[in-house]
Parts: structure tokens; sequence; C-alpha cells
């Protein structure tokens, strides 16, 4: 009989030995245990604790854990047919791209599914440049697009790009936020702009209001692309449907995976304007393709997902929730400067920044002993991500706070004043 000892033992050394040896010790050192259930807003681990889930996966579980809609409608696919033969249509991927092109603002139509959100980027990146014949592509400082090549080349962070270069020729990168460095970048040469509404792995970094509506305007005048990576903060995260629905704006590529399933099932998608999908594919309707990208499985599992997002109208819970979770951790921020600089945040995607990045070894294992999971941000290792289900109660929140501000009061305890 296995023990919860023996079951934990084991995945440390097979991590250890035939997965990631240093990521193995590095979680090992923070506590991290073993999961093996998990239903809505909680994970249950080998001894059976359980903890409230505020990393969801980096955005992944919208709907919680097994939301049961998306199980039924993947139990029921998977009777019938798990994996498209690819000769003949599939009319659940039909029905996706319909629901999709319903969903999206403006007139964005035409779906490519992919398995993951860098997937869907390079993608968008190929798109972009096949419709415009034209090279450059300008992004941001801070950005987190994926760990694929193109996805690497336009994603901010110099210590992830480093040890592949050289990466796409002619990325220009500017600051975030700022729409005057954004017009110099811009040019002729220029086949699009890839932004996120708000950077997730940045550190939770709200753009300014208007510049959405500046970058289309400036992509409007070069006759460039705007790309909206929505795989981190669309379909409700950020308290609207889509996060550039907060400026009202059309992109003319979106990118979407994470919670496009409900967190049941791998799956990405770009979606596109006719103009430019048309500039592109028209003639070449291979150009991009994808074995698995829109398998029977994840379609079923994205299609209940989608009914969930609006029949439980899960953007308006994430606004409700998502200001409660916002005011409450700053509150914990004035209680406890020493240790939190600052505290921001979307709908149900907020960042806690902290004085000194130090701190975050501490906070996220006590947060653990205390029950809630959290994650830092990848390219702001001093902020620390609050990114729970959509589906998060009330109660669920205060709990969450209340083991926040004692894991940062823990932290203080522990550390003192770091300068």
């Amino acid at each position: 009989m296995t023990t919860d000892v023996d079951l934990a033992q084991e995945a440390f050394d097979n991590y250890r030995s035939y997965i990631n040896p240093p990521l193995a010790r590095v979680m090992k050192l923070s506590g991290a245990p073993v999961e093996v259930s998990a239903a809505g807003s909680t994970i249950t681990d080998h001894t059976g604790k359980t903890y409230l889930d505020f990393a969801g996966g980096y955005g992944v579980f919208t709907l919680g854990h097994r939301h049961p809609r998306v199980v039924a409608a993947v139990r029921d696919q998977l009777e019938r047919m798990a994996l498209s033969g690819r000769t003949m249509f599939n009319p659940l991927m039909g029905r996706l791209a319909k629901r999709l092109a319903e969903l999206t603002p403006g007139d964005l139509t035409f779906s490519f599914f992919a398995n993951s959100g860098t997937e869907a980027v390079e993608g968008a990146l190929k798109l972009a440049r096949a419709a415009t014949q034209r090279a450059a592509i300008v992004s941001t400082d801070g950005a987190f697009h994926g760990k694929t090549f193109g996805a690497l080349s336009v994603s901010g962070r110099e210590a992830f790009r480093a040890p592949f270069a050289p990466l796409l020729a002619d990325v220009r990168r500017v600051a975030f936020g700022d729409a005057a460095a954004l017009r110099r970048a811009v040019d002729a040469d220029v086949a699009g702009v890839i932004v996120e509404p708000v950077q997730g792995e940045g550190g939770v970094n709200v753009p300014p209001e208007g510049y959405l509506r500046d970058v289309r305007a400036i992509c409007d005048e070069a006759g460039a692309v705007m790309i909206a990576d929505e795989v981190q903060t669309g379909l409700g995260r950020c308290g609207t449907r889509f996060a550039c629905d907060r400026e009202q704006v059309v992109p003319d590529i979106m990118t979407l995976a994470k919670g496009l399933s409900g967190g049941v099932m791998p799956i990405g998608a770009y979606v596109a304007r006719p103009s430019v999908w048309n500039a592109a594919y028209a003639k070449a309707p291979l150009l991009h393709t994808s074995t698995f990208g829109g398998s029977e499985l994840a379609c079923a599992a994205a299609l209940a997902a989608l009914d969930v997002l609006v029949d439980d109208d899960l953007a308006g819970r994430a606004r409700e929730r998502g200001s409660q979770l916002l005011e409450g951790a700053r509150a914990v921020m004035h209680r406890h400067p020493a240790v939190l600089a600052d505290v921001r945040g979307a709908g149900l995607l907020v960042g806690a920044e902290l004085q000194h990045e130090g701190y975050g070894g501490s906070i996220i294992p006590e947060l653990l002993k205390r029950g809630v999971t959290a994650a830092w941000t990848l390219n702001a290792q001093r902020v620390i991500r609050l990114e729970p289900p959509l589906i998060v109660t009330a109660g669920e929140v205060d709990t969450a706070l209340q083991a926040f501000e004692g894991a940062v009061a823990a932290a203080f305890e522990q550390l003192g004043a770091l300068a």
C-alpha cells in the first residue's frame, strides 16, 4: 500500500531524475505538496489537506476545477470520437468557431485552433507577416507571449531570450502603456503590434486609460496588424468578456487559450478579421495547420465552457469578486507597508508587489501552510499573483485574504526589513 510519504517521495524522485532537477529542489524547499484531486476552487493534496486555488493554473481555471457541465460534455464526446481524422468536416470545430465569432468583439470572424497560448501567438505572428508582407513586429517591455521561438522573440524578459539567441530579427520593444513610444516605433515596415491588454507575467500591469485605443489608431495609421494577446486576460478574467472590451477596441487578431476550455482540455486559438485572414489564407488554405488543434474533445469542452461563461455571467462575477479581492489586498498593504509596495489589478487578476523580492520566498510557502496557493509573475519576481477561478465565492476570498495577511506578517517576522 502506498503511503502519503511514499507518494511525495516518489514524485520528488521522478522530478529530480527525469523531469527537472533544479525545479524539483526549489519545489521541495518551498513545501510544494503532491496534488491528487481538485474540484471547484479547491485542490486536495496527498495528505488530504485542501487548498484554495488562488494560483488558478495561471489563468486556466476560470470555471474552477472539473466544472460538471464541461466534464459531462467531454465524457459524452469521448463516447463518440476523441480525435478528428482530419479528412472530413469536424462539426464541433465549426460550432466553436461560430460561437467565438458571436462572442468576440467587432468583426473578428475566422478562428484557427491550436493546443496552447504560445501556439496561438505563433500563428498570429505568422498571419500578421503573411497578410502585410512586412517583417517587423513591435512588442512591449515586460510582455510574456510564450516560450516557443516566435512567441519568445516578442516576449520581454531577456533572461528567457538570451540562451536561444539569435531569435526573430526585427523585433522592436517599447515601454508598455507608452503610446508615444509606440508611435515612434511603428512605421511602414511593421507587420504587427502585439500587446496584452493587461500584462500578467509582467507584473499585473494595467495600462493608462485610452492606451488600447491609441494602439488601435497607431496600427491603423501605419497599416499594421493589431494583435491582442488575451491568452490570460480574456474570457471574463478582467471583469469584461475580453479585456479589450474595457476600451471597446477591436483588434485585427486576438489570441486565446488558458480558460478557453474551462480548465479541462488544452486548447488555444487565434481569431482574425476577414480582411487580415483573407490577405494571408484566401489562396493558401493550408499555409498554417495543426495535427491536434481543434480536437473533438477540446472543442466539446470549449463549447460547454463558453456556455457557462455567458449563462453564469462570470465576467460580472469577476468584477464583483475582483473588487473584493483588490480592496482587501490593498488593506493588507496599508497595514504592512514594509512588505507590500503596491497592489493592482483588473477583475480577478490581482498582483501584490513586494518591497523586496526576497519576501516572496517566504510568503508563498506561508500561504501554502495556511491552505492557499499563489504564484509569482514570471517577468517580475517582486509581484505575487492572486488569480482564483471566476466562480470563487465571497467567503473564499475572505479566507484567502486572511491567509495572505498572515503570510505577509510571518514573512516580516522571519526576515525583518529588507533593503
